[in-house]
Parts: C-alpha cells; sequence; structure tokens
C-alpha cells in the first residue's frame, strides 16, 4: 500500500522572522505518522528550516536544483550535493512556473531529475497542462509527453525512488481546482503509461495532485484511487490548514 504524502511548496516566501514562526507552528501540529510530510522554503532559508524541524517528523526538500550536480562554475545554481550537504533529501523539479516563466524544457528537467537521484536525493516530477491546453483537449498528450521525456532518460526503475506530482497549470493560484474526477483521470493515464514499462513501478510510484489543494477539498481529492496525497501552494505557510491537509490525507 503506498503511504500518502503532503508536500508544501512555500515558493518565493517567508522572511527569517515569518519563516521561524511558521516552523515552529508546523512543528507543533499534531500530524498523522501513517502519512510523510515534506516542506519545501527558498533555498535562503533551507538550513534554518532543516534545524528547526530537526527531531519533527517533517521532511526538508529544496525548490530546485541545478542541471549538474557536484561544483562548479554555475553562478546562482545550488547542486544535488550541495543541497544534500544542507541535509535536504527532496527536491522538487519540472515546476510549472520555472516551466513557464524560466523556460525550462523537458529535456532540462529530465537532467535535473537524474542530478537529484545521484545525489540520493528524492526528487519530485511536476507535469501539468495549461488552461489552453486543457481547453483544446491536449492534456493527457502534454502529460504523458513530459513524463516520457524524463522515462526516456533516466528509466523506469528511477520511479522506485521518485514521486509524480500531476498540477493542472490553471488551478495554481488561482482558486480553480480541477475536480476530484478530472485529477484522477490525468493520475490514472500517469500511472498506465509508467505500468507500460513496468508495473511493479507504477503501483508502488506515489502520485501527487497540486493546484489550490485546500483543507476544504483535500479529503474528497485524496479519496480517488489514484491520488496519494497533495503537493500544496498557499495553504501550507499555514500551519493549521496545512496540518488539516495531512490530516485529510491519513484519513
Amino acid at each position: 500500500m503506498r503511504r500518502p504524502l503532503v508536500a508544501g511548496n512555500w515558493k518565493m516566501n517567508g522572511t527569517r522572522a515569518s519563516v521561524a514562526e511558521l516552523t515552529e507552528a508546523l512543528a507543533q501540529q499534531d500530524l498523522p505518522a501513517s502519512v510523510e510530510v515534506v516542506v519545501f522554503p527558498s533555498s535562503l532559508h533551507l538550513s534554518q528550516v532543516v534545524g528547526g524541524l530537526g527531531g519533527s517528523a517533517i521532511a526538508v526538500g529544496a525548490q530546485d536544483c541545478a542541471v549538474e550536480a557536484g561544483f562548479g562554475a554555475l553562478t546562482g545554481e545550488e547542486s544535488a550535493d550541495q543541497l544534500a550537504d544542507v541535509g535536504v533529501g527532496w527536491v522538487l523539479v519540472g515546476h510549472s512556473e520555472r516551466r513557464l516563466l524560466l523556460g525550462e524544457s523537458d529535456e532540462t528537467v529530465s537532467k535535473k531529475f537524474l542530478a537529484a537521484l545521484g545525489c540520493n536525493l528524492t526528487p519530485v516530477l511536476c507535469l501539468g497542462e495549461t488552461l489552453v491546453q486543457r481547453q483544446s483537449g491536449q492534456t493527457l498528450e502534454v502529460v504523458r509527453r513530459q513524463l516520457a521525456c524524463v522515462v526516456a532518460e533516466a528509466g523506469i526503475a528511477a520511479f522506485e525512488r521518485s514521486v509524480v506530482a500531476y498540477e493542472p497549470v490553471w488551478a495554481i493560484g488561482t482558486g480553480l481546482t480541477a475536480t476530484p474526477q478530472q485529477a484522477q483521470e490525468v493520475h490514472a493515464a500517469i500511472r498506465e503509461q509508467l505500468s507500460s514499462e513496468d508495473s511493479r513501478v507504477a503501483e508502488g510510484v506515489r502520485l501527487l495532485y497540486g493546484g489550490s489543494v485546500k483543507a476544504e477539498n483535500a479529503a474528497e481529492l485524496f479519496g480517488m484511487p489514484d491520488i496519494d496525497g497533495g503537493l500544496v501552494g498557499g495553504a501550507s505557510l499555514k500551519a493549521n490548514d496545512f496540518g488539516a491537509i495531512c490530516r485529510a490525507a491519513g484519513n
């Protein structure tokens, strides 16, 4: 049975003071032991959050990593090796904001995915379509293409050590949410695509839904057979709301 996972993406938010307050509040939340919980602060606050959550059951991840592991001349980037050295165990790759606003290609995302795995970090591979693509009936085509590129580069066995998050771009930060049925359709297609390579790996990989997940809609979304948790944005900046979402995943 797949263990539920709830991940909180803090994006470009927080000061040292507000991050300390949020970290302390999260550490006091009553979180179900059956649910794995990870938060993704900005790179500026990684060390602070790793220290603040030390001893808690909440893991810490980075929002991105460089295409190359190790060390070298890549100004402004953080490698997976550097992230691991800070105490990070997870990393987001291919978030739609980076794909759309910063021009990251499927090939770039694949390189980051491999770099993370090579440093024993767990990559959370983000996939998703824009509103225009959904309205033109391209949702499954887009998601399958994004996934296929990583499978081709990393191999299906890599998904034994990774997580996939489906995020419809039109539902991120807009207040709009895919219906549980819409989300399940895409999650099932992702699992089917992975199953065509290796059914055992496909059955074990955890698939998260991201896109305006709230305490009010979490239980219904997480009740779908192929949705194993959520990648939470704005609600993860409020400890009580995030705790409620984690508890919904545990139910």
